[in-house]
């Protein structure tokens, strides 16, 4: 008697050929992934820091969530992170909607069609999230898309003599306004980067599961690098930064409807591109919470 032998198709890798990314082939997202596919997507995530799950259109929004906790515990989604709709009442409480799509002139999840600056996902907290999964739904034709950029190749291009000066140095995140620059609610709008309310880093940090070391930036507004002197923090965060976001040390994701994209937060910085608010665009993301920052 004959048995059926089930075949476990072992998750292909295309390196972007850029400072960092990684296409990730023969995995629907649907399915359940045996542990042999969930350790080759963990190590190709440590390798490449961004992965891309193409034709994914078929996803639904409780298997995004399931593929998401292979990774780690997942965050719930902020209370305010937009007016939903009737037909998202019912979401998983680790999916949050990020769009410009406006139901009854309300929006229907966060940050717009504006354009987002180069950030790390909310390093203004002790525990900054390990990283995110987010999912196309709709896109607009043009603009929108997310560049990455690797954090230990911004650390390890730094002159010998700068990786001295900042290796002991910490830094304190401002909490008051998110990625797109709009103010939180329940803060006030600090001007003296002295003031600044956030959590304080390392500048430079050790990742959890690599042991590498990497730039930690966060948001360069109100960044303030504590003990200096606000002229040399200033001075020195803005040469970091403009190093940090080189060409060369970036990746350019030009998002298609079905597309699955997993940044690790603790090593990569990204920004967004602005669209015109006329377009329709719809994500859907999933945030793997972090530990403390070594």
């Amino acid at each position: 008697m004959s048995s059926a032998i089930e075949v476990t198709h072992a998750p292909t890798v295309s390196p972007s050929g850029a400072a960092l990314g990684a296409d990730i082939g023969s995995i629907d997202l649907n399915e359940a992934l045996a542990p042999a596919q969930v350790d080759a997507i963990k190590a190709a995530w440590a390798d490449h820091l961004v992965l891309r799950f193409r034709n994914q259109k078929r996803l639904t929004l409780e298997n995004l969530v399931a593929f998401s906790r292979h990774f780690g515990t997942l965050d719930k989604r902020p209370t305010a992170s937009g007016k939903m709709s009737v037909e998202h009442d019912a979401l998983p409480p680790a999916i949050t909607v990020i769009s410009n799509v406006k139901v009854g002139g309300k929006p229907l999840g966060a940050l717009g069609d504006g354009e987002a600056v180069w950030h790390a996902d909310m390093t203004y907290n002790e525990r900054p999230p390990k990283g995110a999964c987010l999912y196309a739904v709709e896109v607009p034709p043009a603009g929108g898309d997310t560049h990455f950029s690797n954090m230990y190749r911004a650390y390890e291009t730094l002159d010998p003599t700068l990786q001295s000066r900042i290796r002991d140095l910490r830094c304190v995140h401002d909490a008051s306004r998110n990625s797109a620059g709009e103010l939180r609610l329940g803060f006030s709008d600090n001007t003296d980067p002295r003031q600044t309310v956030g959590a304080t880093h390392p500048l430079v940090s050790v990742h959890a599961v690599t042991g590498r070391a990497c730039l930690l930036l966060g948001r360069r507004r109100n960044a303030y690098i504590a003990g200096l002197d606000l002229e040399e923090s200033e001075a020195l965060l803005d040469q970091l930064w403009a190093h940090a976001t080189r060409p060369e040390l970036t990746w350019t994701q030009v998002w298609k409807v079905g597309d699955v994209m997993m940044w690790d937060n603790s090593c990569t910085m990204h920004r967004r591109d602005s669209f015109d608010p006329g377009a329709r665009r719809l994500m859907y993301r999933t945030q793997i919470a972090g530990d403390a920052v070594r």
